[in-house]
């Protein structure tokens, strides 16, 4: 009695599988295409190629991940995060006709990070500048841009497999150094790339105008920021410098902003 009813325990779950997975491959219960919105760089082909990829094949042999009910939203949505960095704010759902709708959106291209340093060759990301978001997202490879196009930033950033793309370039601290860049820019000043150093140091380089290199403001990366830029908005409007400055731009070296409340300067001689 005890064989009959382990035999015909298992013989019932064997039918009921059967019949859920027979259900399950039913048309009307499967995703029967995919479409993408919300892309403008990204190829939609490519998109719908990796979501396909994923839904491929069957759980435990019976049911198909195409399934509405059984596909699985977080492994496509990590997949073309993987594959695609300038993609973000992904979203799935399935209307009425059983199509699924990939709705993205995508990084726009703030800033370019391009190595190390600017006397470095960048020969361990392949040469060239990649391109940050507003957070300071590294993710795509950016073309070449003649004169000053995007703000650059220079510094130690992690790779993966030899690429900084999916990484952040000083991503507690980045907020503050794009406060002090825009405070700069309120002040008249223009700043075109900053570099951060492996010892707490930053650059930040103005524009020089024509070309060549423009003068530079030192900072410490945990500095004050609120106080070393109204440190510096004080020093630019008091005599002499408030004229020297407007007058003798060319040949000003530098601004150094790491020492207290003292503002250090110097000039060409």
């Amino acid at each position: 009695i005890i064989k009959n009813k382990i035999l015909f325990f298992i013989l019932g779950f064997i039918v009921f599988f059967g019949v859920l997975a027979y259900i399950s491959k039913i048309s009307k219960l499967n995703i029967s295409s995919v479409v993408v919105t919300g892309n403008a760089v990204v190829e939609s082909a490519l998109i719908k190629e990796n979501v396909e990829r994923e839904m491929e094949g069957n759980y435990l042999w019976l049911f198909p991940k195409t399934n509405i009910f059984l596909y699985s939203q977080n492994k496509i949505k990590n997949s073309l995060v993987e594959e695609f960095e300038r993609l973000k704010d992904i979203e799935l759902s399935i209307d009425s006709d059983r199509v699924l709708e990939i709705k993205v959106g995508e990084r726009e291209p703030k800033y370019t990070w391009c190595g190390v340093s600017p006397s470095i060759t960048n020969s361990s990301t392949h040469d060239g500048c990649y391109f940050l978001d507003q957070e300071g997202y590294i993710f795509d490879k950016a073309p070449y841009f003649s004169g000053e196009v995007y703000f650059k930033f220079y510094g130690q950033v992690e790779l993966i497999d030899g690429s900084p793309s999916g990484s952040y370039f000083f991503r507690e601290n980045f907020p503050k150094l794009i406060f002090f860049k825009k405070t700069l820019e309120d002040i008249s000043l223009k700043p075109v790339m900053l570099e951060v150093s492996g010892d707490g140091n930053v650059v930040v380089y103005l524009s020089s105008h024509d070309g060549s290199q423009g003068p530079e403001i030192k900072f410490k990366l945990d500095s004050d920021i609120n106080r070393i830029t109204e440190n510096l908005e004080t020093a630019l409007a008091t005599e002499p410098l408030k004229t020297d400055f407007r007058q003798k731009y060319k040949s000003l070296l530098y601004f150094d902003l790491r020492f207290g409340n003292k503002v250090y300067f110097k000039f060409k001689e």
